[in-house]
């Protein structure tokens, strides 16, 4: 099993993102976890994950509409979908950078 995080960087505002909805799933669409970053943009709570592929999915827009930012409808992004895969035990942490037009992710430490 390997320990898996995320954090949440709202580009935007230069700030962590508070309030981001997101689930964790296997390629089955099995839920793993589903949670809501805290006031510095991380979720804890995530399970430790055997090996496998994954995806974690972010509801930006919602995120983006509560803070007041005006959105096209339907809107750039929307849920931001990252699959990825845990392909040796240790950490895993999955990083999202986003704004309502953009995002980046990485592998973090």
């Amino acid at each position: 099993m390997s320990s898996l995080s995320t954090h949440v960087l709202d580009t935007a505002h230069g700030c962590p993102a508070e309030g981001v909805a997101l689930v964790l799933t296997d390629p089955s669409g099995r839920e793993w976890f589903s949670g809501v970053t805290n006031e510095d943009g991380r979720c804890p709570g995530v399970p430790p994950c055997p090996l496998g592929r994954y995806r974690l999915s972010f509801a930006v827009a919602d995120y983006f509409r509560e803070k007041g930012v005006a959105l096209s409808e339907p809107p750039f992004l929307d849920v931001v979908n990252i699959d990825f895969g845990i392909a040796a035990e240790g950490h895993y942490h999955v990083p999202l950078l986003v704004s309502p037009y953009s995002y980046s992710t990485y592998r973090g430490s």
